[in-house]
């Protein structure tokens, strides 16, 4: 139960913060006024994925699947986000 709950909290954290900075890495922004907005969108939404994230994580029957996609999926973008480097 304690893993689910390090899932839950860490994990779902690291994958809403690794989603919402792809996101704002992936939007369009050719100028310094549209990075802002590019990063203020995904940071907004970041609170709903991240209780959405929490909330399947507890209640998700699989330790196993939980485990995988949110880690996963954490670890996954945050290597993509490393492998696109700074934007320019």
């Amino acid at each position: 139960m304690a893993w689910r709950w390090i899932t839950a909290i860490l994990g779902g954290y690291a994958f809403t913060v690794a989603a919402a900075m792809l996101t704002a890495r992936l939007l369009p922004a050719p100028d310094a006024t549209a990075r802002v907005e590019a990063t203020g969108w995904p940071m907004i939404l970041s609170f709903l994925l991240y209780a959405g994230v929490m909330l399947w994580s507890l209640h998700e029957v699989r330790l196993s699947r939980v485990s995988a996609l949110v880690w996963g999926g954490a670890i996954g973008m945050a290597v993509l986000l490393k492998l696109m480097g700074v934007r320019a």
